[in-house]
C-alpha cells in the first residue's frame, strides 16, 4: 500500500527547509567568518535539526556573530619590554587593540553616591563636548538628572552626543529625550530591534559604558565601569537597597582611546561610512609600561579579545586571579584555565551574588561553579545585587568596565574593558575586591540532582550560546 501522499509531501518540505537552513548557516559562517566556538555550533545545528522552520528565522534575526570591519590600521611597534609582565601589554596590542597609554587621577569609586557625584560633574564640567554611551537609561531620579544636565550643556553650546542601545533603553523605561533634541543634543540608538533584522545583528547588543567630556582638552575626563543609568546601580530606590557595581574616572591621553571608539560606534549606529583611524607614529618612550589601554570586544573585533586575554591571564598567572562577576557562564577553555590556575597553586578568587538578576544565570552557573571549586578555587557569594566587573592578574593587570564572564559577554555583546598596568592602581581594584568580600559568604558545592544537573547542562548548551 502506497503512503499517504501528503505525508510524503510534507516530509519532502521539512526535508528541504532543513537543508536550506543547514545551507544558510554553512555559507553565512564561511562568508562571514563567523568562527563559531564548538558548543554554539553544536547548538544552532541541533537546533536547524529539531526545529527547522523555527531556526531558519531565529538565525537570520539572531545568527550573525561578527560584523564586516573596516581595513585595520597598522599595529603600533612597541619598544622591548624586559618585565616579566609585559605580557599584558604585548597580548593586549597582538590583539589589535592600542597600545599603552597615559592617564592620571584615576579615582576608583567606593560606593554608588561617590559614582553618582562623580557622573553628574563629569557632565557639569565639561566645556567643549560630552559622549555618553549606555546599555540602559532608567526612567527614574538618575537618568532624569543626566538627562536634564545634558539638556543644560547642550543649550550652552556643548556638543551632546548620547548613544543608547537599542534593546537596553527599553529596560530602563528610558526618560523623555525630546527635550535633548529641542536642545541642540543628538540621539542615536544602536540597533534597534525592529531595525533591519535581517541583517542578523538583532542579538548583537552595545552593552558598552562610558562618558567622555572634552576628550581634546587637557581637562578632560572619561567616567567608564559596569553601572548603567539607573538609580538602582547609584543611590538606589526608595526602600531598595542599592546594587553593589564597579566604576571609575580618570583624565589624560587615555581619553583618545575613548572617543576613538565612541565615534566608530556612534558612526555605526547612524549609518555613517566607517572611518580607519590610524594610530600615530610615536617615540618609544611614548609608551608607558604603566598606563592603561582601552579593550573593545565584540563584533566589531576579528578577535574574541577580551576572552582571549583572560584565558592568557589565567595561565600566566603565578600568584593570584581575582574575578568579579554577577554571571559566571564561562566557555569551557577558560574555565579550564582557571581551574589549572588554582589545581598549579594560584590563588583564585572569585566572587557574584548569592542570587542575582537573573535566575536561569544562576541555575546555569551550577557546573562551572563545582568544577571551580573542586579545583580549589575560592568562591565567595556576596549578598544583595553584585554588578560589577573585574579581573586582577596579580600585581600586573586589572580589568575593570563592562563585560561579564558569560558566552554572551564575552563573544555576543559590544563591550569595553579599561587594562591598568600600574602597580599601585592594580593592588588599589584588588582592595575594592578584598573589601567586597568581607560581607560575603563562601560557596559550599553540593551535588546536584537529575533535573537540575539536565537543566544546568541544557541551559549551558542553548541558552548562553544562542
Amino acid at each position: 500500500m502506497l503512503p499517504d501522499l501528503p505525508l510524503i509531501h510534507w516530509l519532502t518540505l521539512d526535508g528541504l527547509i532543513t537543508v536550506v537552513t543547514v545551507l544558510v548557516y554553512v555559507i553565512n559562517s564561511h562568508v562571514m567568518r563567523q568562527r563559531r566556538h564548538p558548543t554554539a555550533a553544536v547548538a544552532w545545528m541541533l537546533f536547524i535539526l529539531l526545529l527547522p522552520y523555527l531556526a531558519l528565522p531565529a538565525f537570520l534575526l539572531f545568527g550573525t556573530r561578527k560584523r564586516s570591519r573596516p581595513p585595520s590600521a597598522a599595529l603600533p611597534t612597541l619598544p622591548g619590554l624586559c618585565s616579566a609582565d609585559a605580557w599584558a601589554i604585548e597580548t593586549i596590542v597582538a590583539l589589535g587593540q592600542p597600545a599603552p597609554a597615559c592617564y592620571g587621577d584615576l579615582s576608583v569609586h567606593a560606593d554608588g553616591r561617590h559614582a553618582g557625584d562623580a557622573l553628574l560633574a563629569t557632565i557639569d564640567a565639561a566645556q567643549v563636548s560630552i559622549d555618553l554611551s549606555t546599555y540602559i537609561l532608567g526612567r527614574d531620579g538618575l537618568g532624569e538628572a543626566v538627562v536634564d544636565r545634558l539638556c543644560k550643556k547642550a543649550q550652552a553650546g556643548v556638543r551632546v552626543r548620547l548613544l543608547l542601545d537599542g534593546v537596553g533603553c527599553l529596560l530602563g523605561g528610558r526618560p523623555n529625550l525630546r527635550c535633548l533634541v529641542d536642545a541642540g543634543g543628538e540621539l542615536a540608538l544602536f540597533v534597534p530591534p525592529l531595525h533591519s533584522p535581517l541583517k542578523g545583528r538583532t542579538n548583537l547588543r552595545n552593552h558598552r559604558k562610558l562618558l567622555i567630556a572634552d576628550a581634546d582638552l587637557p581637562s578632560g575626563r572619561l567616567w567608564c565601569g559596569g553601572r548603567n543609568l539607573s538609580s538602582e546601580y547609584f543611590g538606589g530606590a526608595p526602600g531598595k537597597a542599592p546594587w553593589r557595581d564597579l566604576s571609575f574616572d580618570l583624565r589624560g591621553p587615555l581619553l583618545g582611546q575613548a572617543s576613538a571608539l565612541f565615534e566608530r560606534d556612534w558612526r555605526f549606529a547612524k549609518g555613517l561610512p566607517p572611518v580607519t583611524l590610524d594610530l600615530p607614529e610615536l617615540p618609544p618612550a611614548a609608551f608607558p609600561p604603566d598606563g592603561a589601554q582601552l579593550i573593545a570586544s565584540g563584533p566589531d573585533q576579528a578577535d574574541d579579545t577580551l576572552y582571549a586575554l583572560l584565558v592568557t591571564a589565567a595561565y600566566r598567572a603565578r600568584q593570584r586571579i581575582v574575578l568579579a562577576t554577577p554571571y559566571f557562564v564561562p566557555e569551557s577553555a577558560l574555565l579550564m584555565a582557571l581551574c589549572l590556575a588554582a589545581r598549579r597553586g594560584v590563588t583564585v578568587d572569585l566572587l557574584l551574588p548569592a542570587h542575582s538578576n537573573h535566575p536561569l544565570s544562576d541555575l546555569a552557573r551550577g557546573r562551572p561553579l563545582r568544577a571551580l571549586a573542586a579545583a580549589g578555587g575560592r568562591i565567595w557569594l556576596a549578598p544583595g545585587m553584585m554588578h560589577a566587573k573585574l579581573a586582577v592578574i596579580d600585581d600586573a593587570l586589572a580589568l575593570s568596565g563592562s563585560a561579564n564572564l558569560d558566552s554572551r559577554s564575552l563573544f555576543l555583546n559590544y563591550e569595553l574593558m579599561v587594562a591598568f598596568h600600574h602597580s599601585e592602581d592594580v593592588r588599589r581594584f584588588a582592595v575594592w575586591f578584598d573589601r567586597e568580600r568581607i560581607t560575603a559568604s563562601p560557596y559550599v558545592a553540593t551535588p546536584p540532582g537529575l533535573f537540575r544537573d539536565a537543566a544546568e547542562g541544557m541551559l549551558q548548551l542553548l541558552g548562553f550560546q544562542l
